[in-house]
């Protein structure tokens, strides 16, 4: 079913990273970090991973910082110039009903390549 997103949000895809066993800590860690992302992502308040179209888990964003400032445990890499990585946890259990398993596929533009689709983000 669609969700219509109603927060300030980025979508992040996360189609290369996602495995359905995957632990908690690794949906965050390949959620939040590293991504080239512009001044509009300070007016997120949620980040949603999503893997072909489906919300797999929402997190409220606390602060951005410079792409390799946060320890990861579960994947590694080179931070690459100009990207950034949210620091953030779970949403709340209100608001993840909101959009948990929700399609978004109606946010991305056909051809957009892109991994991160600023929502409601002036």
């Amino acid at each position: 079913m669609d969700v219509h997103i109603t927060e300030p949000a980025l979508l992040i895809r996360i189609n290369r990273m996602f495995d359905p066993n995957m632990s908690d800590l690794a949906l965050l860690e390949a959620t939040r970090g590293q991504w080239r992302v512009g001044p509009r992502r300070e007016e997120a308040s949620l980040a949603l991973a999503v893997y072909k179209g489906e919300v797999k888990e929402v997190y409220t964003i606390s602060s951005w910082h410079p792409a390799g400032t946060l320890e990861y445990r579960t994947r590694t890499f080179d931070p690459g110039p100009d990207r950034w990585e949210f620091d953030g946890q779970r949403a709340d259990d209100e608001v993840r009903s909101k959009y948990l398993h929700g399609d978004v596929r109606h946010y991305f533009k056909y051809g957009n390549a892109h991994p991160v689709v600023y929502v409601n983000c002036p």
